[in-house]
């Protein structure tokens, strides 16, 4: 998999959560980083990252260099926003994908930003611009593309590349799940003419209510994990059950300074 070594990073603190390198941004700082990001005319990716996206990065090398060269790694679950302040990133906040997507929405009506959705079932990607065109007056959504679920073939990549060419959207959301999308990101950041790539995964269900997001003091406390568990019993199970006890024991090593994770 090629690294994307062309990446525009913009200089921002960030904390070390079992060697990922998360963003310590709140909600205002990932828009403002992003909205810097576009008008500087960068081209980089944002990796919505929570414990699921740090245990994965503990066994796949490749993976790991992709969050830590994002342009942003949002902190999308409290444990890692926990482990931030632990570290001194006091004013580190949640970042989580679906709101984030939709205060970069709100921004972009202002600045004209160009919009084009990546992922999803068929039908998805189309419903979600038609609800955020509903919910944003004069949002521009310039195209989507429903990708199958493989990896595309010569054919259909060339028309992914032509198509957002030919569009040149500011900003290309990537609605698959973690890590696909960020592995996608990495390889089509070259190829791809948009300034910025974010990876949102779950966040073109829950706009178009293929599945319901978890009340605010569910999220507060860090479980939101248990709500979607309960929704998706079945693709998730191993996600969380086997997961979170290690991201546990691993961040615990950590903190107490009885291992390392550079």
């Amino acid at each position: 998999m090629p690294f994307p070594a062309d990446a525009e990073l913009i200089k921002h603190r960030r904390c070390n959560v079992l060697g990922v390198h998360i963003s310590a941004v709140g909600m205002e700082d990932a828009v403002r980083l992003a909205d810097e990001h576009i008008l500087r005319g960068h081209k980089g990716y944002v990796c919505v990252t929570g414990v699921h996206g740090v245990m994965e990065a503990q066994s796949d090398s490749d993976f790991l260099h992709i969050l830590n060269s994002a342009t942003i790694t949002v902190p999308d679950g409290m444990p890692t926003v926990w482990v931030g302040a632990m570290q001194g990133h006091t004013g580190m906040r949640r970042v989580y994908g679906p709101e984030y997507m939709l205060e970069l929405c709100r921004l972009s009506v202002s600045r004209g930003y160009k919009h084009f959705f990546y992922g999803g079932n068929p039908g998805v990607a189309e419903k979600l611009a038609a609800v955020l065109i509903k919910r944003f007056s004069g949002l521009q959504v310039v195209g989507t593309f429903t990708p199958p679920f493989r990896p595309l073939n010569p054919e259909e990549e060339a028309e992914l590349i032509d198509r957002v060419r030919t569009l040149k959207p500011d900003i290309l959301w990537v609605g698959l799940s973690t890590p696909k999308q960020e592995k996608f990101m990495a390889a089509h950041l070259a190829r791809l003419d948009t300034h910025l790539m974010v990876g949102v995964g779950a966040a073109f269900d829950i706009h178009t209510g293929r599945i319901t997001d978890a009340p605010r003091w569910i999220k507060a406390a860090g479980l939101q994990w248990l709500h979607r568990l309960i929704q998706e019993p079945k693709r998730l199970w191993k996600r969380y059950l086997i997961n979170n006890p290690k991201f546990v024991w691993n961040i615990s090593m950590q903190l107490l300074h009885l291992r390392t994770f550079d």
